[in-house]
């Protein structure tokens, strides 16, 4: 079926779920792989290397802002360009965009490379994580163009309507991931090396699948054409996805901000046990954005056809879907901390201050969804300027005021609760957001 079938067709509750099925699958697994990869350094390196990769993730996250940013932006761009019948714009467009982010993707390498010790030094590692934080890093900085390529093949597998081929290669990539961490890990001995070597390896598979993919020509699809510099597509492509970057630069600051509350409450064991509680988080809320995500090629093309009575259906049965998914979410998260946890360590105090924060973070799930559909909704409108508010103020204004002015107040009580809180407030923004902008874009 061509991209234009596919996204041009009138959907109904459970074709629009199908369509994101594989979108959603691919979430979840990513999230599997990378529990299986945070258990791998648990085991065979210990609590303070698994601490030590979240000390690094701010400069992953960092990483994941830029190339998302001109992925989703860009996706949304495409996928209207597709549905106004203007094909040949759409794939020079396309080729131009997987470019910048493989151009980007060199520049950090080398940069990141470069100034390893300043940047393990500013993400606040202690001396036990700092050597562990850098051998991390350095390999992850190496495979930089490979991990651009592939947040942005993720995305745009799914624009060009195949999801399938999308969620078919990153299932290989972890699979190759995980038996390398096995491999490098246990057999070899290679610590943090072997992890971060065997999560390179996985980004430089899926990057190879995708670039053979749409290097070939193909009727009535997304494929490479020679690439047309175009400043104004970029810029409209950053504005649009700004509320991904935001989303993505939030959580570095955020975790930074984590770090440093549960080093100072409860030493490396509280930054173990938030480092495994955002892994499972991850797992939870693959759902609501693979969903969200995944139909919005289907909004963009939508918005292209200025097809209204779609646009009305689609947001009413994505809230609905939201909604259904947020119960199911919260129910399943109560059952499955446990052994998650046992995945992970064997470490009682590390246990113990895990699940019993975790009955109190929880809460966060029944407002998460509807705020992560609402920030993509306008994305694929390419209102990339609401969309980046409710990103804002959600990930960066509120997580953060809550993270510094809770724990003063309740101790290390509010510290827990500051994610429910923080999403609540993200919640209503969101909401009001969606009644505002109801007219303007007649859904």
């Amino acid at each position: 079926m061509s991209t234009y079938n596919t996204l041009g067709k009138n959907h109904n509750i459970l074709t629009l779920f199908l369509f994101a099925l594989p979108n959603i699958i691919m979430m979840i697994f990513l999230s599997l792989y990378t529990i299986v990869d945070g258990s791998f350094v648990s085991r065979y390196v210990g609590i303070t290397a698994l601490s030590a990769i979240n000390m690094a993730y701010p400069a992953i996250n960092f990483e994941l802002a830029i190339s998302i940013m001109i992925a989703t932006g860009g996706s949304a761009i495409i996928a209207r360009q597709l549905g106004e019948g203007k094909p040949e714009k759409a794939r020079q467009n396309f080729t131009f965009l997987v470019s910048t982010n493989l151009l980007i993707g060199f520049l950090i390498a080398i940069f990141g490379i470069i100034f390893v010790n300043q940047i393990v030094t500013l993400l606040g590692a202690t001396p036990a994580q700092f050597q562990l934080c850098k051998e991390y890093l350095i390999i992850f900085f190496l495979f930089s163009p490979c991990y651009f390529l592939q947040v942005s093949y993720q995305t745009f597998f799914v624009t060009a309507g195949k999801p399938v081929i999308g969620l078919t290669t990153i299932v290989l990539s972890g699979i190759t991931n995980i038996v390398l961490d096995y491999i490098f890990m246990k057999h070899l001995n290679m610590g943090m090396k072997g992890t971060a070597l065997a999560t390179g390896i996985g980004y430089t598979f899926s990057a190879t699948v995708g670039s053979l993919y749409f290097i070939k020509k193909r009727t009535s699809d997304l494929y490479f054409v020679k690439p047309k510099i175009n400043l104004k597509t970029l810029s409209e492509t950053c504005i649009n996805g700004s509320s991904e970057m935001v989303t993505n630069l939030s959580e570095a600051v955020t975790t930074f901000l984590f770090n440093y509350s549960f080093l100072k409450y409860y030493g490396e064991e509280g930054v173990a046990s938030i480092t495994i509680i955002l892994y499972f988080q991850f797992i939870m809320i693959s759902v609501f954005f693979g969903f969200s995500n995944g139909i919005s090629p289907i909004i963009s093309y939508k918005y292209g056809e200025k097809n209204v009575k779609q646009l009305k259906k689609l947001i009413k049965m994505g809230l609905i879907t939201i909604l259904s998914s947020s119960v199911l979410v919260i129910t399943l998260a109560q059952f499955l901390i446990h052994p998650v946890l046992h995945f992970f360590t064997t470490d009682a105090l590390v246990s113990e201050i895990t699940l019993s924060g975790f009955k109190k973070y929880s809460l966060c799930f029944w407002f998460m969804g509807t705020t992560i559909f609402a920030s993509a909704w306008f994305t694929a409108l390419s209102d990339g300027k609401t969309s980046a508010i409710i990103s804002f103020l959600r990930g960066l204004v509120f997580l953060s005021l809550s993270i510094l002015l809770l724990p003063g107040m309740f101790g290390k009580i509010g510290l827990w609760f500051s994610v429910p809180f923080s999403e609540f407030l993200g919640l209503t923004v969101a909401v009001l957001l969606l009644i505002k902008y109801k007219k303007k874009y007649n859904y």
